[in-house]
């Protein structure tokens, strides 16, 4: 399976989610004008790589900043990894600047509606 790779822009972030070993980073600005779309390749790829996924799956989040309509994407996202989560060991990291409450909150959102681990890591600036 090939792997996933999206450069950053300013409005988008970096995608790059690695099936060989199992480890996927969003890291950057997530603003698209239309994330629906934007994200449609990504959860393709994702549906391919449940299929077969790796041992242990890790996906870093590293975002500054993101809209209402990325966090639906996001959600589902973490949804299918949730159903892989009986074949894979699935972690997920939420990495946000230390002073960024917002960031924090969301991440803490996020643990209370996902059934997988979600470690919320802060990061000094």
């Amino acid at each position: 399976m090939n792997n996933y790779t999206l450069k950053s822009s300013p409005k988008t972030p970096l995608l790059k989610f690695d099936a060989a070993s199992g480890v996927f980073e969003i890291s950057g600005r997530s603003i698209p004008e239309n994330s629906i779309e934007f994200y449609k390749p990504l959860l393709n790829w994702v549906d391919e790589y449940v299929k077969q996924p790796n041992d242990s799956t890790t996906l870093s989040v590293k975002l500054e900043y993101f809209n209402t309509s990325s966090s639906k994407s996001f959600v589902e996202l973490f949804r299918k990894l949730e159903d892989i989560a009986d074949q894979t060991k699935i972690k997920v990291e939420w990495y946000y600047d230390e002073e960024d409450e917002d960031m924090m909150e969301s991440g803490q959102d996020f643990q209370h509606i996902l059934k997988i681990p979600l470690e919320l890591i802060p990061v000094e600036e």
